[in-house]
């Protein structure tokens, strides 16, 4: 294509106004308004966040691609209702106002496709707020981001009932991610994690949010490296993320936080387990629960034996080697020392830089799980495929078609008209 072409696409007017407007002598066309569009066809070229750059020079018209576009020039695509609301929930957001945060929370979890637009503009506000106020706390992390994982009944919520009060008596902001597994039947959840810590939940330098993973795998929700973000914009220097109870290999969590803590009950296993591939080995404490009364002696063996377990493992960090500890949230025994050998990591992790090096390692790997949740649900929609779904999924369950060649079919169909 060449210049001459495309004004015969855009009114003439209108494209020769915004090139004699510019300073440069490219331009791209997210530059022009929707209004500049006349057919389906251009209005493919302004997504979101991916665009086709047209550059127009004497030689004729090249092709590349844009830089992702501001939080500024997707506030102009908002109608006004829409910018209103969403400076409302940002500046409420950074304010420290809760029900902005709750607000803010709930939009981004949304599936709706213009909620979902909407959302990545907030975030994107979120996030250039959160780099200014890293910047003026001289690079170092605004919050301390920990995972609490660990079998179901291993007592993670009765922890952070604990743990949390004495956090937030100490001055801190707390913010719980609380999330509950969703029904594999009827799809919903019944987000109770918050009705086991009464007190925190009362606690105004305390947030507590539970959210469904609506069958996200991993033990967390496909948002939760968002909604960190958020709880962070709102000023809680605290977030702890509560997964669901996981088993040896659900360890999507360390993905995203700074500290991963497994949460281990007296009766979790012998040596063997700990020398098992996997969450262990992911983790950077481990703390045994319910180390009180008939259970004290059980959580010292089994503390024994973890000890001597991960000795066993590989080294993941240079000036770091996982704690395992013995802890009671009912007597509040271990309690603080936990916290004292959390704060130590934090300061062995930032003075070596490998804090920072892990969050930006964290944000390339949550990039691709998002690309790869996005892919399945564009391949389900594709018009080359939907149709032929289901009756493959037919001849598949009927026995005419193995699943493979099934796939294999849909693909090659995906593939011919991409």
């Amino acid at each position: 294509m060449n210049a001459s072409s495309l004004l015969l696409q855009f009114p003439p007017s209108r494209f020769l106004k915004t090139i004699r407007n510019s300073s440069l002598n490219s331009f791209c066309l997210r530059s022009l308004p929707r209004s500049a569009f006349l057919h389906g066809r251009q209005a493919d070229l302004l997504q979101p966040r991916f665009v086709r750059r047209m550059m127009v020079s004497s030689k004729g018209l090249k092709t590349g691609w844009c830089c992702p576009a501001t939080a500024e020039k997707q506030m102009q695509e908002l109608s006004a209702k829409e910018q209103r609301v969403l400076d409302k929930l940002y500046n409420g957001l950074v304010r420290g106002h809760r029900a902005c945060l709750a607000e803010a929370i709930t939009l981004v979890e949304s599936t709706h496709s213009r909620k979902k637009e909407i959302a990545q503009v907030l975030l994107q506000k979120v996030l250039s707020y959160h780099r200014e106020q890293e910047q003026l706390n001289k690079g170092k992390p605004l919050a301390f981001r920990v995972g609490l994982s660990g079998p179901p009944g291993a007592g993670k919520s009765t922890f952070i009932e604990c743990f949390g009060k004495m956090l937030t008596e100490r001055g801190h902001k707390v913010s719980v991610l609380a999330v509950d597994p969703s029904s594999s039947t009827s799809g919903g959840s019944l987000l109770g994690d918050k009705t086991r810590m009464i007190e925190l939940s009362r606690d105004m330098n305390a947030y507590i949010r539970p959210s469904p993973t609506r069958g996200t795998l991993g033990g967390v929700t496909r948002t939760t490296n968002e909604v960190i973000l958020l709880c962070e914009g709102g000023g809680y220097d605290i977030v702890l993320v509560e997964t669901v109870g996981v088993g040896q290999s659900e360890f999507a969590v360390a993905d995203m936080v700074d500290m991963f803590v497994l949460l281990l009950p007296p009766a979790g296993g012998d040596e063997l387990q700990g020398i098992k591939r996997g969450i262990i080995e992911m983790a950077d404490l481990v703390a045994v629960t319910k180390a009180d009364g008939d259970l004290i002696v059980p959580a010292r063996r089994i503390q024994a034996e973890y000890i001597s377990a991960m000795k066993l493992l590989r080294k993941r960090s240079k000036v770091w080697r996982p704690k395992v500890m013995r802890i009671s949230a009912r007597t509040g025994e271990g309690i603080s020392n936990m916290w004292d050998k959390m704060t130590e990591f934090r300061d062995l992790m930032l003075a070596s830089g490998e804090l920072v090096t892990k969050r930006r390692r964290q944000q390339k790997v949550w990039m691709w799980n998002v690309i790869q949740e996005n892919l399945l649900d564009h391949f389900r929609s594709h018009s080359a495929v939907r149709d032929q779904i289901p009756l493959l999924e037919e001849k598949v369950v009927s026995g005419i078609l193995s699943p493979g060649l099934a796939a294999d079919l849909l693909l090659k169909a995906f593939q011919g008209r991409s």
